[in-house]
């Protein structure tokens, strides 16, 4: 999730309305460790909590939305419950997670693509949720849609400076070198426009055979580290007692 998140907000930044927003809100220079809990926590919630639990995040996310508007360096007006800036911010968010899944996750474990549509789909229903329109629901749909976003899409300053940011995020040397392996690995999972658009330059063979296993390890480390997930067990439970119903 966090490799995924990484690349998520990259590919994000590449939104000058999106990323306007960003800059003039958002409290990650502030307080990134608040900022990253909270994301952290809508999403586990609205994967795995019950549905009167998800429909309240995202009320609460609905509420805080309707409170972010401005101007854009552009001149362009935003809003942060605009339906197509919702729909971006959805789509190159659950690509991100699916990509970082699908690579690093152990090769038995990974999804078919139909499986893979399943999950564009159903997670379609948050972001539908939260105000977005036109959602893709499969890989093809995703990847069109990227295609079609693409001559909307530039680096900006502000991108830069959260990208900057990112790469050194850390209260220690510990935890600023662990953010540096996931960030490396993160690269790996954009699109190949978008590591040039943001001027990344690193090599194939250097994000597959350097890159990844060292993000591989430290993902594994950080899972055994956080322990079984209390969420995650609850929601089994719930489909265990009523397997095939909206739990």
């Amino acid at each position: 999730m966090m490799i995924g998140g990484f690349a998520a907000l990259m590919l994000q930044s590449l939104h000058p309305l999106a990323m306007a927003g960003v800059d003039q809100y958002s409290d990650y220079r502030t307080d990134p460790i608040g900022r990253l809990n909270r994301t952290a926590r809508f999403i586990t919630t609205t994967t795995f909590g019950s549905r009167p639990a998800a429909e309240e995040a995202i009320a609460v996310v609905r509420r805080i939305h309707s409170h972010v508007h401005g101007t854009a360096p552009d001149g362009r007006r935003f809003r942060a419950d605009d339906p197509e800036l919702l729909t971006w911010v959805h789509t190159t968010e659950v690509r991100s997670f699916l990509t970082g899944y699908q690579v690093y996750a152990p090769r038995r474990l990974r999804l078919t693509d139909a499986e893979c549509d399943t999950y564009y789909a159903q997670a379609a229903l948050v972001a539908e949720a939260l105000g977005a329109v036109e959602v893709p629901r499969s890989v093809h749909a995703v990847e069109q849609y990227l295609d079609r976003m693409r001559p909307q899409l530039r680096v900006t300053p502000a991108a830069l400076e959260s990208i900057r940011f990112l790469r050194g995020f850390g209260r220690n040397r510990r935890e600023r070198w662990v953010t540096h392996l996931l960030m490396s690995g993160s690269v790996g999972l954009l699109p190949a426009w978008a590591r040039a658009q943001l001027g990344i330059h690193r090599p194939a063979a250097v994000r597959i055979a350097w890159d990844r296993p060292r993000a591989t390890a430290v993902g594994r480390v950080l899972g055994w580290a956080r322990g079984p997930s209390e969420i995650h067990a609850a929601a089994r439970a719930r489909l265990a007692v009523a397997p095939g119903r909206d739990v």
